[in-house]
């Protein structure tokens, strides 16, 4: 049984771009690690790869993982990436490169996003901040 939309935490759309056709098995571990600590849920997952004469291969969650190096990861699936994320994922995509787009919840904040939301609170901004300015702040500091 899957939870409704208001029980879940801050959702986020991520792209992870890599050379060449297979995800390393260490991404996928890393991914594996997340979830299982119960940090995030993978809440949709799709691979996209072009090979080197442009030819663009998509691989659904719910399809065989093996051959890109994705087998065995836990995905809640809520089929939540659209054909539009995916259109903006294609077009910048070079050839002999893959890309994951993954869709997933931050787990760890459900709690407080419920707690959140029973005081007729709402999330009013959230700013992911590039890891550059973060660099260059602790630089400075």
């Amino acid at each position: 049984m899957t939870e409704s939309s208001s029980n879940l935490g801050p959702v986020e759309l991520v792209v992870l771009t890599f050379p060449g056709t297979r995800v390393d098995t260490t991404v996928r571990a890393a991914l594996s690690e997340v979830v299982d600590r119960g940090y995030a849920t993978v809440l949709d997952l799709i691979y996209l790869s072009k090979d080197t004469n442009g030819y663009l291969t998509e691989v659904e969650i719910d399809e065989p993982l093996d051959d890109i190096g994705l087998s065995g990861l836990s995905v809640d699936s809520r089929e939540l990436i659209s054909d539009e994320d995916l259109d903006v994922v294609r077009g910048t995509m070079r050839a002999g490169t893959s890309a994951i787009v993954v869709v997933y919840e931050q787990t760890w904040a459900r709690a407080l996003a419920d707690t959140v939301r029973s005081a007729d609170g709402e999330l009013t901004l959230h700013i992911q901040v590039p890891r550059e300015s973060v660099e260059a702040a602790l630089a400075a500091s």
